[in-house]
C-alpha cells in the first residue's frame, strides 16, 4: 500500500475495503482503486449504484434459495422447466455455474453450505428439511446431488442420499470428469454438462 496515504483517507478506505474482498489483494486494491480515480464521476456513480441496487433488490428464493429479484426466482418461476428432476447444489453461484452448459433443464435446490463437522456445519443448518419437504407430493422422480467432488461435497452427497433413497425418489451423483478437490464454479462448460449427462445413481 502507499505508504503517504494516512489511514483515515478516502483512498485509503477504499483500498482497505477492496482487500476484503474475496480474491483482492494489495496490489489488485490499489489497481482498482486507481483505476476508480481516475474514471470520471459518472463511472463511480454507476458501480456505486448497481453494488447498493443488488443489495436491495436480490434476496434468496423461498424455493430453491438460489438468488431471486422477484417473489421466486427465474428457474422457479420458469413453466417449461423438468418439474420431475432437482438438482441440489451448495451455493447459488453453483447454479449459474450448471445453467451455462445448457444441459440441465429441470428444477435445482440450494443447500445454503456443505456439511463440515470441522466448522459445525450439520444438516440442520443446510436446506434439508426444505428440500425433503418438496420431495414430500411425489411430483419429483429424481435428485441429482451436485455437491462438489471434496471431502465435504461427498459427504453430504452421500448424507442426502441416504435420506431421500426411502422416499423412492432415484438419487444420481455427478459422473467422474470433474477433478477430485475441485470447485464446480471454475469446472469448464463441456466438462461440467458431459458430468451432469453422464451422472451416476447412488
Amino acid at each position: 500500500m502507499d505508504a503517504t496515504i494516512g489511514d483515515g483517507h478516502a483512498l485509503q478506505r477504499l483500498l482497505d475495503e477492496l482487500g476484503r474482498l474475496p480474491g483482492i489483494g494489495p496490489k489488485s486494491a490499489q489497481r482498482i482503486a486507481y483505476h476508480l480515480l481516475e474514471a470520471d464521476a459518472e463511472e463511480a456513480r454507476r458501480l456505486a449504484t448497481a453494488i447498493l441496487e443488488v443489495k436491495q433488490q436480490v434476496h434468496f428464493c423461498p424455493v430453491c434459495f438460489s438468488y431471486a429479484t422477484r417473489d421466486t426466482c427465474d428457474v422457479c418461476s420458469d413453466g417449461s422447466r423438468d418439474r420431475a428432476s432437482i438438482c441440489v447444489v451448495s451455493e447459488p453461484r453453483d447454479v449459474t455455474a450448471i445453467e451455462r452448459t445448457g444441459t440441465y433443464h429441470g428444477l435445482y435446490h440450494v443447500l445454503g453450505g456443505v456439511i463440515s463437522p470441522m466448522d459445525k456445519i450439520g444438516p440442520e443448518q443446510l436446506h434439508v428439511r426444505e428440500l425433503l419437504a418438496r420431495l414430500a407430493d411425489g411430483e419429483v422422480s429424481e435428485v441429482i446431488l451436485a455437491t462438489n467432488p471434496d471431502v465435504e461435497g461427498e459427504t453430504t452427497a452421500t448424507y442426502l442420499a441416504r435420506v431421500i433413497r426411502p422416499l423412492g425418489v432415484r438419487v444420481t451423483r455427478l459422473a467422474s470428469g470433474l477433478p477430485v478437490g475441485g470447485d464446480l464454479e471454475y469446472a469448464d462448460e463441456v466438462t461440467l454438462g458431459r458430468a451432469i449427462e453422464a451422472r451416476r445413481e447412488l
